[in-house]
């Protein structure tokens, strides 16, 4: 059975081991997603409510975390990174961190969520092109990629570009 809760700072050791076990054989990864989860831990950007860990028993088997970015005057939430342990890959632990960060984003009045991610996988929770919202990025990105939930279920365009926290070492 799954468990989802808060992340506390005693996971923060563990969280660390899941991320970069879970990105050591990603197709697209670059091998520091492990690092920037602790950037953005001490970031302004950082919601302790929507950093998430997997539990399976007593140990934690996949993280998730939304930080706050801004797409034109408004601040959204950017999805990044869901980490799994490969050897509870395919067996729920993502899409149930997900939904729940879904569940908590929405009931903190958060609109948004944007990711980029997997063509196939997100599209399964409601992701799509992030231009649908009028978000654009100012990075390079396969529209494809480039995705975004509508979590308050509004018609609400945002018509702006993706601005990630310094965190993420992403610039236009």
């Amino acid at each position: 059975m799954i468990t989802i809760r808060q992340e506390e700072k005693k996971d923060y050791k563990e969280v660390f081991e899941v991320v970069e076990k879970s990105f050591a054989t990603a197709l697209h990864a670059d091998g520091t997603e492990q690092f920037l989860v602790e950037k953005l831990r001490k970031s302004e950007a950082f919601i302790p409510e929507l950093s998430l860990v997997a539990m399976i028993g007593d140990k934690i088997v996949g993280h998730i975390l939304f930080t706050k970015v801004k797409v034109g005057e408004t601040t959204q939430l950017g999805l990044a990174p869901l980490a799994v342990l490969p050897e509870y890959q395919n067996q729920g632990v993502g899409s149930a961190l997900i939904k729940e960060g879904h569940r908590i984003a929405k009931a903190m009045g958060y609109d948004y969520s944007i990711l980029i991610g997997h063509e196939t996988y997100y599209p399964r929770f409601g992701y799509v092109p992030a231009k649908t919202f009028g978000i654009t990025a100012s990075f390079e990105v396969n529209d494809e990629n480039f995705m975004a939930y509508n979590l308050s279920g509004t018609s609400k365009m945002l018509n702006g570009t993706l601005i990630y926290p310094k965190e993420f070492g992403i610039t236009s």
